[in-house]
């Protein structure tokens, strides 16, 4: 079922000027912070970056998914101005590549797209369902490539064409990827609408919100600990995230003050 339109409303200007300053300390909270890491099983990861980004961009994430003990690659194509020609024409070679990395691992490979690079993610695990393990989107409005955010202007200031976003297009980049999907979204995005990067539900589909801008998505602290948890589920027992509790000891929990007893 289609959300209704009203549903898909572009972020406010105010989250949207903000965007570089709060990404800005997303950053330095990754890299003042301590990042927990996990114990990967070493299967490969590709991480495929937003609309105009790059390798650069995604190498904090990358650098922790490698030190996580997970096999990680750069989508290789530079920086994301969008596809190319046709769309199916372009995305074959990306499926090709995925489908190469499962047959040189003996491995299915897990796919993270931040923004329009987890459409990308999304398709692929259609494309090569056999050679895929899951799919995590960060910040990707799926559901809204057309409207109610503010990545249009961008793609358009790169040179990228909305010629192929036909109602048929739309429709299909909306339906799930046959393979267990996370998408992590934030109601503080300034560049797209959260609404539109909700998952339908299902037995291998969450949703997990986090407090972060669109543009600190592969810096934010959380983000990078999520990410790591997903992709340490052992292959074929994939289960909805759940967030660990603090649990408080006796021997640090506070006080109770005590009543005097009575003389």
């Amino acid at each position: 079922m289609t959300l209704p339109s009203v549903a898909f409303q572009a972020p406010s200007f105010a989250l949207l000027v903000t965007e570089p300053l709060r990404a800005a300390l997303d950053f330095c909270a990754s890299r003042l912070g301590h990042l927990p890491t996990v114990d990967g099983d070493g299967h490969p990861v590709v991480v495929y970056p937003g609309l105009g980004a790059g390798a650069l961009t995604t190498s904090h994430l990358r650098t922790h998914l490698q030190k996580c003990s997970f096999t990680v690659h750069d989508w290789e194509l530079g920086v994301n101005t969008g596809p190319d020609g046709l769309f199916d024409d372009w995305l074959q070679p990306l499926a090709d590549r995925v489908r190469a990395l499962h047959a040189l691992h003996g491995r299915k490979v897990s796919l993270v797209g931040w923004s329009l690079g987890g459409v990308y993610a999304r398709e692929l695990a259609k494309c090569a369902p056999d050679a895929v393990r899951q799919v995590i989107t960060l910040a990707t409005p799926f559901s809204s490539v057309q409207g109610g955010n503010h990545a249009g202007t961008i793609f358009t200031m790169l040179g990228g064409s909305t010629s192929q976003l036909t109602a048929q297009m739309q429709q299909r980049w909306r339906e799930r990827p046959p393979v267990p999907t996370t998408s992590i979204y934030s109601k503080s995005d300034g560049m797209v609408c959260w609404r539109g990067c909700l998952e339908q539900r299902g037995p291998q589909a969450e949703n997990i919100a986090v407090d972060a801008s669109h543009l600190g998505m592969t810096t934010h602290p959380e983000v990078l600990r999520i990410v790591a948890d997903r992709l340490a589920q052992p292959e074929g027992a994939w289960r909805p995230y759940r967030r660990k509790r603090a649990v408080v000891s006796a021997a640090t929990a506070p006080s109770r003050s005590r009543k005097s007893p009575a003389r």
